[in-house]
């Protein structure tokens, strides 16, 4: 993932996860699944404070569905560790958006996975895609202006 651009700071949500004894695995480490929850866990999170909820989702008809997931694991999350998960959309195109996310441990500020999972935007009557409403691209640049405020 070294085609990545960091984006403008404001551009960015912050989601904070303090590791649980269930996500460590033989190794001693946090179990790679684990990632992906946390990845999950951040954009609903981000989508919600942009104003969609699941609750709105549902009242529009259509949603998100993950497309596929790259994940670079860089360094080990270990018990009693809090990460933090910095997530942001890097482009919507016409019936998908890109979201980026970095996966830092507090303490120390080590890297410990970059990754980017693909959205589909779909109808959830039919589950084909179908186009971003305009509103939710708006709603999420709407966020990070106030944030840049």
């Amino acid at each position: 993932m070294d085609d990545r651009q960091e984006p403008h700071e404001s551009a960015v949500f912050v989601f904070e996860h303090d590791v649980r004894d269930d996500e460590i695995d033989v190794l001693g480490h946090v179990n790679n699944l684990a990632y992906l929850k946390w990845m999950q866990s951040a954009a609903v999170a981000h989508s919600s404070a942009c104003g969609w909820t699941t609750e709105r989702y549902l009242e529009s008809g259509g949603g998100w569905v993950v497309r596929s997931h790259k994940i670079e694991y860089l360094n080990s999350a270990l018990a009693n560790d809090t990460v933090v998960v910095r997530t942001w959309i890097a482009g919507f195109k016409k019936v998908t958006s890109l979201r980026r996310y970095q996966i830092v441990r507090k303490l120390d500020q080590a890297v410990l996975a970059e990754a980017e999972t693909n959205w589909a935007f779909i109808g959830f009557e039919h589950r084909v895609p179908r186009r971003i409403p305009q509103e939710v691209i708006e709603d999420f640049r709407r966020y990070q202006a106030s944030v840049d405020s």
